[in-house]
């Protein structure tokens, strides 16, 4: 499928209707009446995932599985992106959080035996060709009808510990280093950075190519707005930035790594520093709407990590570990999988200015709002990565103690359960839906599975 036809489909998404109201009830409110989603989970005979009644899924990827390139599926599989590919398929490009061992979670083989059937110099960081570093992405290409996977190959290698991304509207994958190693021993490469990977059926391993411009940090997320192509960013630090990054040139895989662009992060106007966490007291409430400025950063690619102190002292908010992120109906939503005082995670809204990165948007700024803050475990634990549905509803991953969950949240701002984790303790990582809205793509992190569930979803329309 050509780039407008891709751009095309992430902007109908991104325009599903959000209207959400009183999510305040959020912060009183445990998880919904079986009535308002789809119903009581039921358990798996398999002892896998719990469904709603009429839901089913399938297993299409297993760590460990040989892929169609004769490398072994990675283990960690966290956020993934689903794009149209072509024949009725669906090309998801899915993270891989691992760093340099063991080695048994790696594409490569527990002995680094397949390792010569990659191209060294595509790698990031070969480590040497001694710990070769594990992360990466890896590409499905699923018929989304019968969720038979018809390809399968890693897409990314000599990274480490991608954990989230983000999808762009000109149909590739934002991928992000959750670490900040430096150059030095058998790392060939410092670490910290954000890479783009072709949502392309036949791509085969690309070059990584550090977008170096949007910094060097502890990346999590990357959402971008498709009127804007603006790209927000995420990190996942106890005391992290929101971070925009305006970039000089858009809208074909390559151009943000070739174009350069401004880094800046986001401050509170009237209220330098705002510390956002509310762990000891409450500085925000949700629904307060905060009106925000931008600030530029300089040496963004700095030694050490300290970024995010600079930036703070200079006036930016802090958010406590910024992680999943995406864009839907004209604002950006992001979670702090630690925030409130119970630290069960929050949930925030940012309306970009209708003159977003230009000079107007002084007079008329962006709009930062508290949108949840449950401090219930029972309504929601430690949120992590997230999407808009295609009918409008907030979609969930769980990343806290005990068994996960996946769960939604209604305009009307009522959670309800979607799946849960009956295998183990691991979370949930990911989710992201079909371009057509059929199936719902999910990774079970810690069990190395990537599945697809598949139900009555417009149910909820």
């Amino acid at each position: 499928m050509t780039h407008v036809d891709r751009r095309a489909f992430l902007q109908r998404a991104a325009a599903a209707p959000f209207a959400f109201a009183g999510l305040a009830a959020l912060t009183r409110r445990a998880v919904a009446a079986p009535s308002i989603g789809y119903g009581p989970l039921v358990p798996d005979p398999q002892g896998v995932l719990s469904l709603p009644a009429g839901f089913s899924y399938r297993v299409i990827a297993r760590r460990g599985q040989e892929m169609s390139d004769g490398l072994l599926v990675p283990g960690q599989p966290d956020c993934m992106g689903a794009f149209p590919g072509p024949s009725g398929t669906t090309i998801l490009v899915c993270n891989h959080e691992n760093d340099v061992e063991p080695a048994k979670v790696g594409a490569f083989g527990e002995h680094y035996e397949r390792l010569p059937r990659v191209d060294r110099a595509k790698m990031f960081d070969a480590g040497q060709l001694k710990k070769p570093l594990l992360g990466g992405t890896t590409t499905l290409v699923v018929e989304t009808k019968t969720l038979e996977v018809k390809k399968h190959f890693l897409s990314l290698a000599g990274t480490a510990r991608n954990c989230a991304g983000g999808a762009t509207p000109w149909g590739s994958w934002l991928t992000c280093e959750e670490d900040v190693t430096p150059a030095g021993g058998t790392f060939e490469q410092s670490h910290g950075y954000v890479f783009e990977v072709p949502a392309d059926a036949d791509s085969g391993l690309v070059e990584a190519l550090p977008i170096r411009a949007m910094g060097r940090l502890n990346h999590e997320a990357c959402a971008v707005d498709p009127a804007t192509n603006v790209v927000y960013l995420t990190e996942d630090r106890p005391d992290a930035l929101l971070y925009r990054f305006i970039p000089n040139r858009a809208g074909h895989p390559g151009a943000l790594a070739k174009g350069g662009g401004r880094l800046q992060a986001l401050a509170v106007q009237d209220r330098p520093s705002l510390d956002t966490r509310n762990w000891k007291e409450r500085t925000v409430r949700v629904g307060d709407a905060l009106r925000v400025r931008w600030l530029d950063l300089d040496d963004v690619e700095p030694a050490k990590d300290d970024l995010r102190a600079r930036g703070f002292a200079a006036g930016a908010a802090r958010f406590a570990r910024g992680e999943g992120a995406t864009f839907g109906g004209g604002a950006l939503y992001f979670t702090c999988t630690s925030g409130g005082k119970a630290q069960r995670g929050q949930i925030w809204k940012y309306v970009p200015s209708a003159d977003e990165g230009r000079p107007g948007e002084s007079t008329q700024p962006g709009t930062l709002s508290l949108f949840i803050e449950p401090d219930d475990a029972q309504a929601m634990n430690m949120c992590d990565n997230l999407c808009v549905a295609p009918w409008g509803d907030l979609v969930l991953c769980e990343d806290g103690e005990g068994r996960d969950r996946v769960l939604g949240v209604t305009p009307a701002g009522e959670l309800y359960l979607v799946a849960q984790n009956t295998v183990s303790n691991s979370e949930f990582a990911g989710a992201t839906f079909s371009p057509d809205g059929s199936t719902l793509f999910v990774n079970m992190q810690n069990d190395g599975l990537t599945l697809a569930i598949q139900g009555p979803w417009r149910r909820r329309d």
